[in-house]
């Protein structure tokens, strides 16, 4: 290669470096010219969009201020107030059982008996011991009396007439046990007659006809079903606020509206174990009610004024119980220490320490949402409005706030997550 074409090669290299060099340079001024407005709008168009929930009117309810009944849930079986069951008080063989449950009774009617035979003839046994026994006492009465006449005469001594007085009080003592032999005989034999003690109705037939029992065998069980009460245990805690006269509504399996019951009686000691304190409420009658019914409810023991919302807005999947409220458009959660149950316009309510009054609430069936989202009230279609953004005042404590919402379910699926 000869110098001048070296030479050349070098200034064709050079060329193409300054080309290089001020193609980057115009690029770098077509950046600065496009001005920082144009970077923004990439990132505003690559930034994720807000979520936000639309909630409809329904979803929602106020805290509100009312008077509510304090109350004792309770729970228990229905009893018969007067109830027997007929024992047999001997043994021997049933006879004459024709009762069956659903059978109607009179007091003292004749339910069945025990073969008499045995205790007919123990009877008649007693009756000739007995009059055994009044024999001797003749005997003794006459040896005495003329012992008595032979001392008075001289003719024995007075020892004689003195062992003749015991055998006369011996014969004696026989036989007033001989008559109260015949009376243990004569109960038996009564007892093989098995009464009815109270009237009412059988609710139980325990034996059969022909089956040999033994005593206190059960026969038969007898219900008074005209006078019913409850049979409940509440806590030691709660029992020093149960009184006689305070009334209950009860709801009984099987009947369609609840029932009124009052407290009658109250247990004075504590059952063994489980420290709870029995108490019996008197159930008024009404067709249809049974022995041994399962019933349950709330005593009322009091009234109090609180700030309440529905039960059901009440969310537990924290430690600790919260409501999801709205301020400023957005969700918030409120932990809330739960007081005083009771019912208003049919829902269900409780009372709340957290809330303020007039605190919109979001009820339960809209689901977990994450604290801080953002919501839309939808207003009702029908009405020919339009969605308005943020929240609009919410209702009060009322049966149609517990219909469920219009939630958007886009929005909210994209807003829920761990509370």
């Amino acid at each position: 290669m000869t110098r001048r074409t070296l030479a050349l090669a070098v200034l064709a290299t050079l060329v193409l470096a300054a080309a290089a060099g001020g193609w980057h340079y115009l690029g770098g001024r077509k950046a600065a010219t496009a001005g920082p407005g144009s970077t923004s709008a990439k990132a505003a168009a690559s930034a994720p969009v807000e979520a936000v929930v639309e909630l409809a009117e329904t979803d929602l309810v106020r805290a509100r201020s009312l008077e509510l009944t304090q109350g004792i849930a309770i729970t228990g079986s229905l009893r018969a107030v007067h109830s027997a069951v007929v024992k047999a008080r001997v043994a021997g063989e049933l006879q004459g059982l024709v009762v069956r449950e659903g059978d109607s009774v009179r007091q003292g009617q004749e339910l069945a008996r025990i073969d008499p035979a045995e205790y007919q003839a123990r009877l008649a046994q007693a009756r000739e011991q007995s009059d055994a026994a009044r024999t001797q006492i003749d005997i003794a009465q006459r040896q005495f009396d003329n012992n008595k006449a032979l001392v008075d005469q001289g003719f024995i001594s007075r020892t004689a007439l003195e062992a003749s007085a015991s055998s006369l009080a011996g014969a004696q003592a026989n036989y007033k046990a001989a008559l109260a032999t015949v009376d243990v005989a004569r109960k038996t034999l009564d007892d093989t007659v098995l009464r009815a003690p109270i009237a009412g109705v059988v609710a139980q037939r325990l034996a059969q006809p022909g089956e040999r029992l033994g005593v206190d065998a059960r026969v038969v069980e007898v219900v008074d079903p005209s006078r019913l009460e409850l049979e409940a245990s509440v806590g030691a805690a709660e029992s020093v606020q149960v009184r006689v006269g305070q009334v209950a509504r009860l709801s009984v399996e099987g009947l369609p509206t609840p029932l009124t019951a009052r407290v009658v009686r109250i247990n004075p000691a504590a059952q063994a174990g489980t420290r709870s304190v029995p108490m019996y409420l008197s159930v008024g009658t009404t067709p249809g009610l049974r022995s041994g019914l399962f019933a349950q409810g709330q005593l009322q023991i009091g009234q109090v004024r609180a700030v309440a919302v529905p039960l059901g807005a009440v969310r537990t999947d924290k430690p600790q119980p919260y409501v999801q409220v709205l301020e400023a458009g957005r969700v918030a959660h409120r932990l809330v220490t739960l007081g005083a149950r009771g019912e208003a316009a049919g829902l269900e309510v409780v009372a709340v320490n957290g809330v303020a009054e007039d605190a919109q609430v979001l009820l339960g069936h809209v689901g977990a949402l994450r604290e801080g989202v953002a919501t839309r009230l939808t207003r009702s279609m029908a009405a020919g409005t339009a969605p308005a953004s943020g929240s609009a005042p919410a209702g009060g404590i009322s049966a149609g706030a517990a219909s469920a919402g219009a939630t958007s379910a886009s929005t909210a699926s994209a807003a829920r997550g761990a509370p």
